[in-house]
Parts: structure tokens; sequence; C-alpha cells
């Protein structure tokens, strides 16, 4: 077995509009590992190149240069393209089949046999919540079976990497928690995830580390701790605070625009929050609460794009 599941390396797209139009550059010099059971985040603004290079790892596309490669073997090959599963943004299985019948032509695409297909089919389904809908009509799904029957899809040939492509998109806080639920069974499992997602939340609650796009180009890969660019600090929620009270020998902040804001003191010694406590107290403020902070995914994620786009 190799290191990775996935790598590319100096992976690059480019599309030509046209005789005398301007080349359009989707990908730039990609390069990124993933580890063998990994889940892994691939984020960045409309228009980064997240569909483009999940395409090129799917086979779909071809790189204009650079290398890939898919659990040891040349991105596109046939051979690893039989161990990869794939759950598309908008996938549109016909209404008319049930759950079991969606599942047995995937399966029959994917060349499995019959006794197979009786063995697998049940037990994707049931592993999905689905067994009391499997000869039901999957047109009358809700938006959360309907992801949960396109997961069971996307295994049927038991891959040993997974690309999803918006998995959580349109589902109820209920559904996203039995996908998750699903997502980290599979990892327990060793299956190696790579998700594409404008659900910063899910990604925090599900991701090993996040990859950030921009423009073509990898910005930064690395945990979520690495891209929040902070550990755990305090909150502390305080009313009547006066306007103009120093914060900045406690290396404290107001949280919003103005000093009914809440105030975020990083990570340190108990005695340094204490003792803000103390003088919020002297200065009328109310406190109504403090609490653990941590600073959040899409903050970090919006701050590295933002240097991205002033530099």
């Amino acid at each position: 077995m190799t290191d990775f599941a996935i790598t590319t390396h100096q992976l690059a797209k480019t599309y030509s509009s046209g005789f005398g139009k301007k080349a359009i550059h989707a990908l730039k010099g990609v390069d990124l590992e993933v580890g063998h059971g990994e889940i892994v985040g691939i984020l960045g603004p409309n228009g980064a190149g997240k569909t483009t290079l999940l395409k090129i790892l799917l086979g779909v596309v071809s790189p204009t240069s650079g290398t890939g490669t898919l659990l040891g073997r040349p991105i596109g090959d046939v051979k690893s393209r039989h161990r990869l599963g794939y759950l598309p943004e908008n996938h549109r299985f016909p209404p008319y089949l049930t759950a079991r019948q969606t599942l047995d032509v995937y399966g029959r695409l994917s060349r499995l046999d019959d006794a197979t297909l009786k063995e697998r089919i049940p037990m994707l389904i049931e592993e999905a919540g689905l067994s009391s809908w499997i000869d039901t009509r999957v047109g009358k799904f809700s938006k959360g079976m309907m992801q949960r029957l396109g997961l069971a899809q996307a295994m049927i040939n038991d891959p040993d990497v997974l690309v999803l492509d918006e998995p959580t998109d349109g589902v109820d806080p209920v559904g996203r928690r039995e996908i998750r639920d699903r997502l980290r069974l599979l990892k327990a499992r060793g299956k190696t995830i790579l998700i594409n997602s404008h659900l910063l939340t899910e990604i925090e609650l599900l991701c090993d580390r996040v990859a950030i796009l921009n423009r073509g180009e990898i910005v930064q890969v690395g945990s979520i701790d690495d891209i929040s660019g902070s550990q755990s600090g305090w909150r502390i929620e305080c009313r009547s605070l006066q306007s103009g009270f120093d914060l900045s020998n406690f290396g404290a902040s107001l949280e919003g625009p103005d000093h009914e804001s809440g105030i975020i003191v990083p990570s340190g010694s108990l005695d340094n929050l204490n003792a803000l406590i103390d003088h919020l107290r002297q200065a009328n403020g109310q406190i109504v609460s403090v609490e653990r902070h941590r600073r959040s995914l899409e903050a970090g994620f919006l701050d590295i794009i933002d240097r991205e786009e002033k530099s």
C-alpha cells in the first residue's frame, strides 16, 4: 500500500475559450496529498477550481499538465476507478425506480454479480436507515432520504475512496447528523473521503484536514485549528459596559462593533480572565455569561481568502 490514497503534483488545467479569446486557468500547479482513512475538505469561493479538481480525480477531465495518483495508480486508470465511489451534487435518480432497483442499476454498472448485489443492497439500505422504504419509489423520498440513498449508491462497489460533492446540501439538521454519523463510520472502516462543500460548519465537524483553493491554486492545507488560526479561549457576554473601556491590557477584544458585543479573551491563565471580570464589574458592566470560545473555521477561511484577494 502506498503512503497516500490521493496525490497530485503540479496539477494544472487550462480551458481554451476559442480563437483570439483569453484562456481560463482553472487549476495552476496544485499539490495535494490525502492519507488513507482521512476525511479532507476542499474549500474555496465560487470559481476557485474545486469542481475541476474533482473531475480530474474522477478521471472525467484530463489535466493540461502535472500528474496525480489514486491508490497508487495514475489518475484515470481503470483499475483505480473501480475502487472509487462518487456522490455528485445534483444526482437525479429515476423517480419511478424503487430504492432497491436504483442500487441494482448502479451495481450492475459497476459489474457486480447477482449474488453480490443480493447481499450488498439490503445491507447498504439498512445502513442508510431506509429499510422500510426499500421498495418505495424514490420519487416519494425527501431530500435527506435521497442524499442517504445517494451515499449508498456511492458505496455500492465497496470503494476505498469516496468523493462527495455537497453531501449535506439542502438536508435538515437531523438528516445532516445522520449523514455525518455514516461518514464517521466509513472513516472508522478505513475509507478515504474527500468532501467539497460550502457548508463550513459541516466541514468543521467532519474533516481531519482542509485544503483551500483560490484562483486555481491551493493557498493553504491544514487542520481545522491551523485554518481557524487560533486556539480556544473565552467569551464574556457583558451588558452596560462603559464606552471606551480598555481591553488591551488583558489581550481581549470585542466580538463586534459596539460595547454590547461579546468580549473575546484568548486562552491563557485563569488569573488574567478573573482580573478582566473584576475590571468589568468595577466599570459597572453586567456579566451575563462566561463560556469557552473557539474561533470558527469560517472566520479563518474568510481571513485567508481576504489576504489572497488583497495580495
